[in-house]
């Protein structure tokens, strides 16, 4: 495969991934909204895990994922990863089924200035000008965002933040994506079995409940899950970090479109001005980042 023809694949993938979390996870959830949050969740590893282990095994990658297991501080590691992915799902979905699609994607535009803030706070990483710009511009529409509504808008802080951390976990632990999420549903199973048996038993469980349409949607939920992360590798291996770093917007911008358009969420005055600024902070952070993939020397600041 030649270059361009790798580089347009990478391009084609990643859209794929950044397309799928914008439209088909939201409508997923939306239309088994019926359904307990927590069963939804649960669903996603009970039928998740199973796709990822066929998946390695065909791979032959299941001897790496024991291999990452061996080592303690790793191990400590994809337990936390495991926990702030789960939390980001859970805070998700709560989003998506009491009609806030919108804050979910506001969360996901301020998703990649939180990483970058916590590269410079946790990992001594250097900021540029642009960046400690749209940093701030960002925080600033947060700040107003909590002032004008009274409350703080936690769910547009707790995706970017519980995924700025995972994406941090995975940084630190040098674990491959596919292997790192297996292992990590893998620690949530027993807790989901638990989780699962108890709502059985209290009579709580929809999946239960002798419905086909709610049982095999819940069964789907592993592949609704899986599907993206396989596109979004796929793209990521082809694709320089700066190319992903602009695509990724195609997430929150479709979020937001599903949310208004067909959800008919109320966007209002207060929201449209905190867009406004979080839109002017991810363009400053796009040329920064298209600016120093083309420059040869890295300007920073401490």
């Amino acid at each position: 495969m030649t270059t361009q023809s790798k580089s347009v694949a990478g391009v084609l993938f990643a859209i794929g991934s950044y397309l799928w979390w914008a439209f088909v996870t939201p409508i997923y959830f939306k239309l088994f909204k019926e359904v307990p949050v927590v069963e939804l969740v649960i669903w996603r590893v009970l039928s998740g895990l199973p796709l990822l282990l066929g998946l390695l095994f065909f791979r032959h990658k299941i001897k790496e994922c024991f291999s990452a297991l061996r080592d303690k501080k790793t191990c400590f590691l994809l337990l936390a990863s495991a926990l702030f992915i789960s939390v980001n799902w859970i805070v998700f979905v709560i989003s998506v089924v009491t009609d806030r699609l919108i804050d979910s994607s506001l969360g996901y535009y301020i998703n990649p200035l939180v990483t970058v803030a916590f590269g410079f706070l946790f990992l001594g990483e250097r900021l540029r000008k642009l960046q400690v710009i749209a940093v701030g511009i960002a925080f600033v529409g947060v700040v107003y965002l909590t002032i004008s509504q009274g409350s703080l808008p936690w769910i547009s802080l707790t995706l970017p933040c519980t995924f700025a951390m995972y994406g941090l976990m995975r940084k630190i632990m040098g674990v491959g994506s596919i292997e790192g999420l297996t292992i990590e549903m893998t620690f949530a199973l027993p807790i989901c079995i638990v989780l699962q048996w108890w709502l059985v038993s209290n009579g709580n469980a929809v999946s239960t409940e002798g419905d086909w349409y709610i049982t095999g949607g819940l069964l789907l939920g592993g592949l609704v899950t899986i599907v993206p992360l396989l596109l979004f590798a796929s793209g990521a291996r082809r694709l320089k970090f700066s190319t992903l770093g602009i695509l990724q917007y195609i997430a929150p911008s479709g979020q937001l479109i599903l949310a208004t358009v067909i959800f008919k969420e109320e966007f209002g005055l207060q929201r449209g001005i905190v867009f406004c600024l979080i839109l002017l902070a991810v363009l400053l952070y796009s040329f920064d980042s298209w600016k120093f993939s083309t420059a040869q020397i890295e300007p920073a600041i401490e």
